[in-house]
């Protein structure tokens, strides 16, 4: 096994890694997703398809546009966390899929509708922290370090 390849199992199994411990916080925590936490997974199931294939493939060539290609979805569902991090700490609004819009000059009716399409988990709250950090803040700082370990992966193809 090259190098590279072990570089690109640390790195794909890194997200795999990300990916059951976000699993496990839903299924045996208890800890529903909301939608930015849904977006964060995304690109963590791209890195380990990219992963499989700079595996398969052993073109070098290839194979560091591969390991670039992670690199670029762990940097993706990095800038997703830092977003999410925001948003937890109203540092700036969310999408409106994640958080209930304002109540000024609606009306009854409008209000209750608006109660009954809000989703059950809002991204503005956090649901779970660590010495002070979220789980968006945890996959930010993880997906770092994915990031350098594709980018290993590339150099040494």
């Amino acid at each position: 096994m090259s190098k590279a390849q072990i570089w690109i199992i640390l790195a794909a199994g890194g997200s795999f890694l990300a990916l059951a411990s976000a699993y496990a916080f839903q299924y045996l925590g208890g800890l529903a997703p909301c939608h930015l936490c849904w977006l964060q997974r995304y690109p963590h199931f791209a890195a380990l398809g990219i992963g499989a294939v700079a595996l398969v493939l052993r073109v070098p060539v290839l194979a560091r546009l591969l390991a670039l290609a992670g690199a670029a979805s762990a940097l993706t569902t990095a800038a997703l966390g830092a977003y999410h991090t925001g948003v937890e700490r109203h540092w700036w609004p969310g999408p409106t899929t994640c958080t209930s819009g304002s109540i000024a000059n609606i009306s009854a009716k409008d209000l209750l509708a608006q109660i009954q399409a809000a989703p059950v988990v809002k991204c503005d709250q956090v649901a779970w922290q660590m010495l002070g950090l979220s789980m968006a803040s945890w996959n930010m700082l993880f997906s770092l370090v994915l990031v350098a370990l594709w980018v290993k992966a590339a150099q040494k193809t």
